[in-house]
């Protein structure tokens, strides 16, 4: 069996150690005779994952401890409501920032609770950079500022976090989380999808400051109340569990790569090797705001889009996969997760260097 280098931008690939170590324990999880994915969420033995996996988290992350960790469900998607349903506190209207293809469904999802100021949108500039913070025009009287750091689509990133005072800042860390060091106290709350930095797809990561938990409206549902799953220890109902097991041993993994400072060296380094040869070409074309582009997804065009066929068929007979572009966008995208090797980006970059030779 040969593995391919795969850019796809969730789900993503996985660390290799991670994936042998859950082939090694698949059929009999520590001497219990019985895989992870068999196991009662309540007996010890997962108990003791979760737990674990949790420890592991607050450790890599720096999380402080009056913030809770909880393992959900629904992807960041159910988090565009649950944000609104749990964090306005009686207020009516929240501050939204507009950067691209998550952000925009985000808007559209809490307009269904409440009054959403848009503070500031690059939807005129087709998505392609983000506003300076001192343009965006933040109501004080807003419950929360949300915003997207990294959109996975559009290939644009922020890499400042904004100052929002006193009013509680949540962001979607999707497509970035444990790319980097981590302020998580600058943050009210952080949520993330895990199918690109953490593990498996159907886990979700929410990262909330004890102080807003608890707050969900008479007629919000038990299971869409953070307080629901802070009380228990995000098993009210049957979580995620393989998914939880294999995001504790991507934790460990990251830990011994050096930690997330290691981490954002190496992701820095992969994604200026690739923004160095795009620009150098006259072949290929990446629309971003050099500023704002983002170390996680690089999206870019060919100057002969007819070759795009050609491009992607050679490229799976290379072992490059899962580059084309997202449909609303058109073109590649090559994501650089943690778990991407800096040698399957050197390889991407010379197949489009011998394409471009051939095609140019």
């Amino acid at each position: 069996m040969s593995r391919v280098y795969n850019f796809s931008a969730g789900p993503a690939m996985l660390p290799e150690p991670v994936l042998e170590q859950v082939r090694e324990e698949l059929l009999d999880w520590r001497g219990t005779g019985m895989s992870v994915m068999e196991m009662s969420h309540r007996g010890k033995a997962f108990v003791a994952i979760a737990e674990e996996a949790e420890a592991e988290l607050r450790a890599l992350a720096g999380i402080p401890e009056h913030y809770e960790v909880l393992f959900l469900q629904g992807g960041a998607s159910l988090q565009f409501a649950m944000v609104p349903l749990n964090l306005l506190r009686g207020k009516g209207k929240a501050d939204y920032v507009n950067t691209g293809s998550w952000s925009t469904k985000a808007i559209k999802e809490a307009r269904r609770f409440c009054e959403v100021n848009v503070a500031a949108s690059s939807e005129a500039s087709r998505f392609t950079t983000i506003p300076p913070q001192a343009e965006w025009r933040l109501d004080p009287d807003a419950a929360y500022v949300h915003y997207t750091p990294n959109e996975t689509i559009g290939g644009v990133e922020f890499h400042w976090v904004p100052d929002t005072g006193d009013v509680p800042l949540v962001a979607d860390m999707s497509s970035t989380i444990l790319s980097r060091p981590l302020e998580v106290e600058r943050f009210g709350l952080i949520y993330a999808g895990a199918q690109k930095n953490i593990g498996p797809a159907g886990l979700t990561l929410v990262i909330v400051r004890e102080d807003l938990v608890g707050h969900a409206g008479p007629g919000v549902p038990s299971m869409l109340d953070y307080r629901t799953h802070a009380e228990a220890g995000s098993m009210a109902n049957t979580p995620p569990t393989f998914a939880w097991y294999v995001a504790g041993l991507v934790f460990k993994w990251i830990r011994d790569q050096g930690g997330l400072a290691a981490m954002a060296e190496r992701n820095r380094r992969k994604a200026e090797k690739l923004y160095a040869f795009i620009d150098g070409s006259d072949f290929y074309h990446n629309p971003v705001d050099p500023a704002c582009r983002s170390w996680m997804n690089v999206p870019f065009t060919l100057a002969r889009p007819e070759l795009d066929g050609a491009f992607l068929e050679g490229a799976a007979e290379a072992g490059l996969s899962t580059l084309k572009g997202h449909r609303s966008v058109g073109g590649m995208r090559a994501s650089l997760y943690n778990a991407m090797p800096e040698a399957g980006v050197d390889a991407l970059i010379d197949y489009m260097a011998e394409f471009e030779r051939r095609h140019g």
